[in-house]
């Protein structure tokens, strides 16, 4: 049994005012001939099908897009909800995807047993059994309680979250043992781990959501496969606990990883290998920081990853020169004439006043609703206390305004 786990392709994502539409499809037809080229049996995604719950039309179209052609290629797909997506969106085509193939688990409900999902290999018959573990929402396992301490939730909501994982795993036992021979068990997840490394484009936008899931809560299982976190890695060493990361760069701070997606071989004897599969660059997205003397040979390298049809994007962040009022227009000329197009401009100030300046040049597209509020309280002198239950209170609030599916 190959399986090919991803996650965290945020469809419809709106990148500092631009489409990543162009990107999704190259991706989506690369996977598709990857998927040929080294026989995959089923793919799996781990969460953040979208990046917003109300997804633009065309991100829906490409979605259904990739759920067709799979079903055509003759390869079963595995469809979890993330932190991003809305439950009631990802639900409205449930049962016709699973006409073509597709198994959609779009959050947790109180039956274990419908998170427990057989995947069939490409020839036919079974070839493993996936505890298909989306983002647990608090709701979904847990009831509020009066008087609880900020550690008091999160060790709660751990341990619901623990009971769920072992629920959804006996389940999946009484599945095995209705079916001939052994076959491997795939755990999913998507949240934080203990010890995974995040980056500044992962975004908690559910208020309660879990800080660290400690690995040693997971069930036993032959491979677990996690989204949530976009940098690729095996979490604590562990070559069966994995993040495969996002497929594309979500943010410049991602831009000098490469990214993958995870080939993963299984079989009666459990896993057997894998095997990352470098995901190739379709959008220039480049990060380049120096003075005013040193870009100019920054950019002429930048450019390299664009052409004049799709032009590199860059940050570039300047150090020294920073203070000069005309920056902006002293960047254009020097990227005058190359394939690139600057999305953004930092400047790079050491002082807290500095540093202020250099934000009100981003505008609130740039920003999330919880980075404007962190940094408004990073200018105020608050002790820790006063602090804690100003953030308290706001989350409460933002918690009432998104509601169950926002």
């Amino acid at each position: 049994m190959r399986l090919l786990h991803t996650s965290d392709w945020h469809l419809g994502q709106h990148f500092m005012g631009k489409s990543r539409q162009a990107e999704h499809q190259a991706l989506i037809d690369w996977l598709l001939d990857q998927v040929e080229a080294q026989s995959v049996d089923a793919v799996l995604i781990a969460g953040d099908l979208f990046d917003t719950g109300t997804p633009p039309s065309y991100a829906r179209e490409l979605y259904n897009q990739l759920v067709v052609r799979l079903h055509a290629a003759g390869v079963a797909l595995l469809l979890l909800g993330g932190n991003h997506d809305s439950p009631a969106t990802l639900n409205e085509s449930r049962e016709l995807f699973a006409r073509l193939g597709a198994t959609v688990v779009a959050a947790a409900g109180n039956d274990p047993a419908a998170q427990v999902v057989v995947l069939p290999r490409r020839g036919g018959g079974a070839g493993c059994v996936v505890c298909a573990v989306p983002f647990v929402r608090p709701r979904d396992v847990l009831r509020s309680q009066a008087d609880q301490s900020a550690d008091d939730k999160q060790l709660s909501l751990q341990q619901a979250i623990e009971r769920h994982y072992a629920a959804v795993h006996a389940a999946a036992q009484a599945e095995i043992a209705a079916l001939p021979g052994r076959l491997p068990i795939v755990a999913t997840g998507h949240l934080t781990t203990v010890g995974a490394s995040a980056s500044e484009a992962v975004r908690e936008i559910y208020v309660g959501a879990l800080e660290a899931f400690p690995t040693a809560a997971f069930p036993p299982a032959d491979y677990i496969a996690l989204g949530h976190i976009h940098r690729p890695q095996k979490v604590g060493g562990l070559e069966h606990v994995r993040y495969s990361g996002s497929p594309l760069p979500l943010g410049f701070d991602e831009a000098k990883q490469q990214k993958e997606v995870l080939l993963v071989d299984l079989d009666a004897d459990g896993l057997q290998a894998v095997t990352p599969l470098p995901v190739p660059r379709f959008q220039g997205l480049v990060a380049i920081a120096g003075n005013l003397d040193s870009l100019s040979g920054a950019i002429g390298a930048a450019a390299a990853e664009g052409t004049r049809e799709r032009p590199a994007w860059l940050e570039i962040t300047v150090a020294d020169d920073d203070y000069l009022a005309d920056l902006p227009a002293r960047i254009e000329a020097l990227t005058d004439g190359w394939p690139v197009e600057v999305l953004r401009i930092r400047r790079q100030r050491g002082d807290a006043v500095a540093r202020l300046a250099a934000t009100a040049g981003e505008t609130l597209a740039e920003l999330e609703p919880d980075e404007v509020f962190a940094r408004r309280l990073e200018h105020e002198a608050l002790d820790d206390a006063l602090r804690a239950e100003l953030t308290g209170r706001y989350r409460a609030v933002v918690a009432g305004l998104r509601g169950d599916d926002a």
